[in-house]
């Protein structure tokens, strides 16, 4: 089996997907929360366009640590969206073009603060990635429309495009 060519295939389905929502991301609702406690829609947009480059951190580090490091500048714009997630996109299909089998073996960590949050192999914290962006993209979905925004469909078609 190629898992390295099975993963770069659904990166770049969820990425098509994915592209999909950012074209119909709305102007002048970066703010907007359904809830106190939920993400703000551009940073969870934002996250999801990062999540895109993790497979590229995954194969080249040992873990991450949340609770350190920059944070990147918060995004005011759909076209920041579209670019970020286009250069993730192409970073991650790169580092898995370079990889061979054997580096999706070795284990990869998600740390805050020093504490150890979650803990797999790089292949699953990739597919752990990709089930982020899967995530993070249905709550987009749910955003969308309770603003009254097109859903487009992510496995076929949604009651929008019916």
């Amino acid at each position: 089996m190629d898992t390295l060519k099975q993963l770069k295939e659904e990166l770049t389905e969820e990425y098509q997907t994915t592209k999909k929502f950012f074209e119909l991301f709305p102007d002048g609702k970066n703010g907007y929360a359904p809830h106190p406690k939920s993400m703000k829609l551009m940073p969870l947009a934002q996250h999801v366009a990062e999540v895109f480059g993790w497979a590229d951190i995954v194969l080249k580090t040992d873990s991450i640590d949340f609770a350190s490091g920059d944070r990147p500048q918060p995004f005011s714009s759909r076209q920041e969206l579209l670019d970020a997630l286009e250069k993730n996109h192409a970073v991650s299909i790169e580092a898995l073009s370079r990889a061979a089998e054997a580096d999706l073996l070795p284990l990869w960590s998600v740390t805050y603060n020093g504490h150890k949050v979650g803990e797999w192999t790089k292949y699953g914290a990739i597919r752990h990635s990709l089930n982020q962006a899967t995530h993070h993209r249905a709550q987009l979905g749910v955003y969308y429309r309770l603003n009254d925004i097109k859903v487009p469909g992510s496995y076929g078609p949604s009651a929008d495009e019916m």
